[in-house]
């Protein structure tokens, strides 16, 4: 071992036997390196799996929130547009929400979440930012039931907005249409008229919009219009309603105005 030392006679032994020990030792540690490199393989694959459902969780969860977002901004610009229009009616109103529709195809009828613990009462006309969309039928103390201007049993006085002549206006029973009753065959009228409320009863805050004439039919020989009208008031889409007070107060009539 001295000499071997000194002299490092056995040194070419050593790196020969080196060598070919080397390749039995990498072959031998082959499985060991394989499962390490698979193990380190299968958790980042497994991280990435995570990390990958995190991200899918988060973009979906931002994207529910996007739409919450989208669906606050319509109803801010819907409630803003009913507080303008609060003022151009320029009487006592409320906002109340849609809480059903009544789906029968023959009559048009909604349930607003007002009632009588608001002052609510039979009769009292509703509206939306462009229109009057009907008037309260049936007062409960946290809800009501409305009637739409489109309901076959319901009726509101009307000016063309043109010349000031009156009519009454009757609803069809049809989504987004009303009927023109009794307008005289010479009457000087024309499609897109506006049809504004008149006021007469103090029911209806007068003028009022209540619709545009679609459709004017002549009949010879006889001595009124048929005359057809599309509501301006958003009936299908309207999710807010004024309720308003008129200045003539609560009417005790029960529907004076229909049919």
């Amino acid at each position: 071992m001295t000499m071997d030392h000194r002299y490092r006679h056995l040194d070419t032994v050593r790196s020969t036997l080196s060598l070919v020990i080397e390749p039995i030792r990498q072959l031998v540690d082959l499985p060991f390196s394989i499962a390490e490199n698979l193990s380190v393989n299968l958790s980042s694959r497994s991280n990435l799996l995570s990390e990958n459902e995190e991200l899918r969780r988060k973009n979906l969860l931002l994207k529910a929130q996007l739409q919450k977002h989208a669906s606050l901004k319509s109803e801010n610009m819907r409630l803003r547009e009913l507080l303008d229009s609060s003022f151009k009616v320029g009487d006592k109103v409320l906002i109340a929400e849609l809480i059903r529709v009544d789906l029968d195809p023959f009559s048009r009828r909604i349930v607003i979440n007002k009632g009588s613990n608001d002052d609510l009462y039979a009769g009292q006309p509703l509206l939306d930012s462009d229109g009057i969309i009907g008037q309260i039928l049936q007062v409960s103390p946290f809800s009501s039931n409305a009637m739409l201007i489109t309901d076959p049993s319901h009726a509101i006085p009307i000016q063309l907005n043109s010349t000031g002549q009156r009519a009454i206006a009757v609803g069809t029973g049809r989504a987004n249409e009303i009927e023109l009753r009794h307008i005289p065959s010479s009457t000087k009228l024309e499609e897109n008229e506006l049809l504004v409320s008149s006021g007469l009863g103090g029911r209806f805050p007068a003028g009022y919009p209540v619709a545009r004439v679609t459709r004017i039919t002549r009949h010879p020989g006889e001595p009124y219009l048929e005359v057809i009208a599309r509501p301006t008031a958003h009936l299908q889409r309207s999710r807010e309603v004024l309720v308003v007070w008129p200045s003539a107060g609560p009417q005790l009539e029960t529907n004076a105005e229909a049919k």
